[in-house]
């Protein structure tokens, strides 16, 4: 019984928390938007194998767009 009560807690801090980054994500609302979509991903990612796949793919994603190039000489 504690098992599924610890389940369906993280599902729906995950849901929570992707949701409420969802809103904050939007234009003119002020607030840390997809910091909170990735923490929701990862809750998530303890239960579903499709959420782990989103946040692997995020942080790829951020990960390539934050890479600094080497500068010529």
């Amino acid at each position: 019984m504690l098992q599924h009560t610890v389940r369906a807690t993280r599902i729906v801090i995950g849901i929570v928390l992707i949701v409420l980054g969802g809103v904050l994500s939007l234009p003119f609302v002020p607030g840390p938007g997809l910091l909170l979509v990735f923490g929701g991903l990862t809750v998530l990612s303890s239960e579903f194998e499709w959420a782990r796949r989103w946040k692997t793919y995020l942080h790829d994603q951020f990960t390539r767009l934050t890479r600094r190039t080497p500068h010529e000489r």
